[in-house]
């Protein structure tokens, strides 16, 4: 018998569908945030002591502090650089700053700290976010789960444990909108269960007894007796955890373009400063001449201009990105973004909008009914229902106008439908095969047309509901999750781009994946993936050397956005696992904006290698003067800083409105 619907006990249909507890680590939790806060804090109290008239004593102890609280952490890490018989830019960057200062240059010194200091703190938050949103994900599992346990009369005494103590074999209850406990299959009863952050389906799936669910997805409005089939500990969502971290573990090291020559550079810059001090003070001159042609050309050599070279291009990129509601979360992501030459998306939430629409009304020929009679009576049937589709319906018909009709003796059946008595006739709306057995095959009762009807809908990949008044269908209901209006045209420019067509990555059923790739352009599709599939198609790709670019939203796509070499995530309905895990967060939902900031990175890319010409053309130049002439210190100083502006501002070039471009609509 059908169970009467529990409103207490069902989820609302407001609430979130899957949203773990959000954890968040301080910022100032962190060593390198407090370092780089406190340098910060001494820097802006230094600044204006000297120009207003200050004590020189007070502007030196606040400088020195700059020095001291913002070079520990990457002089520290240089050091143990150093150890590792390398050295790397971030103590060369202490020795300039420090150099800098011996030769009186405190302020750009201390600039040169603070900027590091904030680089290192803000990478660290970054990576202790990503780590909590892991650990949060385990909140999806809930904690206990009740154990059912046979008693001496033949009945079953129930237990609460914790979802840990879990054993394969052990059966347990779940009630109407609990998460379910651990994976297993269905012993008994028969419920929805929305299982969105394991495949990514945007619909709630029909649960029957021997049927597969997994832990932390949510049940609906029917009780289940679920066998447990896995330890806890190897659960689909523990699975997930184990492969974002391992993914990340494993990624290999992103660096910047210029990272790519740090050893050399500093090395060599090293020795010749070594060089210019040491060579001259042996052929007998003064030990001052000597220290100051040397602090000259280390000046005039540091790497500050090149560095300014990346920068100022990939952060102008971000800026002009996140004005577009782009959010790019580090210099290294806006260069690699650019370097991508396969893209896989995923489907629900990403392709598509993610809510389950009304996009076909068709009543039955002899039913009397037009379309919005049809809609008007089966939203009157739906809408106590708290079921996603039911929302669809009910939805739809209030977004048409149209007047809907109090239903008495409501009932909800799991994974059939509703049925309920609307102007004292009985009507039934749910699945054709649950009500009408047998149409599926095209055997069962029903017309033929009620029979062709649902089949064109189910083939066009659509969700067929069927709509019964006393026994008798008289209409046939299409829902589908549609695509976003740009979609057509992203898929068109990231081919362009790549210079092939983009893969379809999706938990969801073959046929629907279909449809949707024949709308918007795709031609490979990979469908019913679990997320360890999804991971193993970027691995496959990134083996036979291809930079794979994945943009998804589910947590169910969090391992792959993880191993790829770049990942983008939706923002608006993202969840956080994907949010922090993604390279990139397009903020506003907007699919069109992911080609747009893959040529921006481009552009990007070429403006560097415009800038390190600029710069290594002025350091080449500087540096050639002082070992074959005499360069004055204030003119080697304005010549460095000035090359340092010019790359700067041609890097800024990418903040204009040109700069961005967005695929034109098909």
């Amino acid at each position: 018998m059908p169970a009467v619907l529990d409103r207490r006990s069902a989820p609302p249909a407001d609430a979130p569908r899957t949203a773990p507890p959000r954890r968040r680590t301080r910022v100032l939790a962190l060593p390198e945030a407090r370092w780089a806060f406190a340098a910060l804090v001494l820097f802006l109290l230094a600044l204006p002591v000297r120009p207003l008239g200050g004590p020189e004593w007070l502007a030196g102890a606040l400088f020195a502090g700059v020095y001291v609280t913002g070079g520990w952490e990457p002089g520290w890490e240089g050091v143990k650089a150093l150890r590792e018989k390398t050295l790397d830019v971030d103590l060369l960057m202490v020795v300039a700053a420090l150099g800098a200062a011996a030769i009186g240059q405190v302020l750009d010194g201390a600039l040169l700290i603070v900027i590091f200091a904030t680089s290192g703190a803000l990478e660290a938050l970054a990576t202790a976010r990503t780590a909590d949103s892991v650990r949060g994900l385990l909140d999806l599992a809930p904690t206990t789960a009740t154990r059912l346990l046979p008693d001496r009369r033949g009945g079953g005494a129930e237990e609460t444990v914790e979802t840990r103590h879990l054993a394969p074999g052990d059966t347990i209850l779940v009630r109407p909108g609990e998460r379910i406990g651990a994976d297993g299959q269905v012993a008994a009863g028969a419920s929805d269960v929305d299982q969105a952050t394991i495949t990514g389906e945007p619909l709630p799936v029909a649960k029957q007894p021997g049927d597969e669910v997994f832990a932390g997805t949510v049940n609906g409005s029917g009780a289940l007796r679920v066998r447990v089939e896995r330890d806890p500990s190897d659960s689909v969502i523990a699975r997930i955890v184990r492969m974002v971290e391992e993914a990340s573990e494993t990624k290999a090291p992103t660096q910047l373009f210029i990272e790519k020559i740090e050893q050399r550079y500093s090395i060599g810059m090293v020795l010749a400063t070594l060089a210019v001090f040491t060579v001259p003070l042996a052929f007998g001159d003064p030990l001052q001449a000597a220290l100051l042609r040397a602090m000259t050309f280390m000046i005039v050599a540091s790497p500050c201009a090149v560095v300014l070279s990346t920068m100022p291009p990939l952060l102008s990129a971000i800026a002009n990105a996140g004005r577009r509601g782009v959010l790019a979360k580090s210099a290294v992501v806006m260069e690699r973004l650019g370097q991508i030459d396969t893209v896989a998306l995923d489907k629900t939430g990403t392709l598509t909008e993610g809510v389950p629409q009304v996009t076909e009304v068709r009543p039955l020929p002899g039913s009397g009914l037009d379309e919005s009679a049809l809609l008007r009576l089966a939203a009157s049937a739906e809408r106590p229902s708290e079921h996603p589709l039911a929302r669809a319906v009910v939805d739809s018909a209030r977004e048409r106008g149209l007047t809907l009709i109090d239903a008495e003796g409501f009932v909800s059946a799991p994974g059939q439908g509703v049925t309920a008595t609307v102007g004292g006739s009985t009507v039934q709306v749910g699945a054709p095969a649950r009500l009408l057995p047998g149409t599926d095959t095209g055997t069962g009762t029903g017309t033929a047309r009620h029979r062709d009807a649902v089949a064109g809908l189910e083939d066009a990949g659509h969700t067929a509901v069927v709509v019964l008044r006393d026994g008798t269908p008289v209409g046939v209901l299409g829902i589908t999750d549609r695509p976003r209006p740009d979609a057509a045209a992203t898929v068109a420019a990231l081919t362009a781009l790549t210079g092939r067509t983009p893969v379809l990555l999706t938990g969801d059923n073959e046929r629907a994946a279909r449809r949707l790739a024949d709308e918007v352009g795709i031609t490979e599709v990979r469908a019913g993936l679990l997320p360890q599939d999804k991971v193993a198609a970027v691995r496959e790709w990134e083996a036979a050397g291809r930079r794979v670019l994945v943009v998804g939203d589910g947590v169910n796509d969090a391992p792959a956005l993880a191993a790829a070499h770049s990942g983008v995530a939706m923002g608006k309905a993202g969840s956080d696992l994907a949010l922090e895990t993604a390279d990139a967060v397009v903020v506003r939902d907007e699919l069109a904006t992911v080609p747009a900031v893959v040529r921006l990175s481009r552009a990007a890319r070429r403006l560097v290698l415009q800038n390190l010409v600029i710069a290594g053309t002025f350091i080449a130049a500087l540096v050639a003067w002082d070992l074959l002439g005499t360069l004055p210190l204030p003119l080697g100083v304005a010549g460095h800083e000035g090359s340092t502006v010019l790359v700067g501002l041609n890097g800024l070039r990418l903040l204009r409105e040109t700069a961005w471009s967005r695929p034109a609509a098909p």
